[in-house]
């Protein structure tokens, strides 16, 4: 049977993803802050209405979702991002580096075939062309540009309740060159991930980790190997 949602720290919460919603759905993320919510990707799509059902009868209003925030154009973090926007008066939030893949739908960047999703491109409405930063409630997100998966992968981390709390997708990779993938710039990547000596890391398809040092060790682990 699967969880409903997941809290993983006071206001910050798994709402898809392997154990929560469909297997093949990248971990989704919601954050509330005075009455206001962001999600973090959206899924591959087919268990959309799921995430968003879940949603629901966990108590929140999706009246007050503001942001959808997209790490990379992977169909398993964009498949469920036209059913969220029609269902949602959210802005989309991505870096420009990755449109190609969430605008023009470009299935070689998407993956989609690894799937068997049929993506429709989708508009991104805050386009980032640098690291930037948005404010949640009484919560300030950072969005750092952290090439190598993707060229347009971004990373997001907030204080949020005093922790360090970083959502960084995607961080074992892989990497293939029909996306773009650099390990070079993954590796860099990485070291900035580490810099902020995160308390609590919510990665993108293997689940959380936490405190600080277990953070280091999983990133570290993934330098490592590549």
């Amino acid at each position: 049977m699967k969880k409903k949602t997941v809290e993983i720290v006071p206001g910050v919460y798994m709402v898809g993803g392997p154990g929560v919603s469909s297997g093949d759905d990248c971990c989704v993320y919601l954050i509330e802050s005075n009455d206001e919510l962001c999600i973090i990707d959206t899924g591959a799509g087919k268990s959309a209405g799921m995430i968003l059902d879940q949603i629901k009868k966990a108590g929140f209003d999706l009246e007050q979702v503001r942001f959808i925030v997209i790490t990379h154009g992977h169909i398993d973090h964009i498949g469920g991002l036209k059913k969220f926007k029609e269902a949602l008066k959210a802005q989309v939030i991505a870096h420009e580096l990755d449109l190609p893949a969430i605008e023009e739908a470009r299935p070689e960047l998407t993956a989609q075939a690894w799937y068997g999703v049929k993506y429709e491109g989708v508009k991104v409405d805050q386009i980032l062309t640098r690291d930037e930063s948005f404010s949640l409630g009484n919560i300030e997100f950072y969005c750092l540009h952290t090439p190598g998966h993707t060229p347009g992968s971004i990373s997001v981390y907030a204080d949020i309740g005093g922790s360090k709390v970083l959502f960084a997708q995607d961080v074992h990779g892989p990497f293939f060159k029909e996306w773009g993938s650099d390990q070079q710039q993954w590796r860099e990547s990485m070291q900035l991930l580490l810099g902020l000596n995160a308390d609590v890391l919510c990665e993108g398809h293997y689940g959380i980790y936490q405190p600080a040092d277990k953070v280091k060790s999983y990133i570290q682990g993934y330098l490592r190997k590549f």
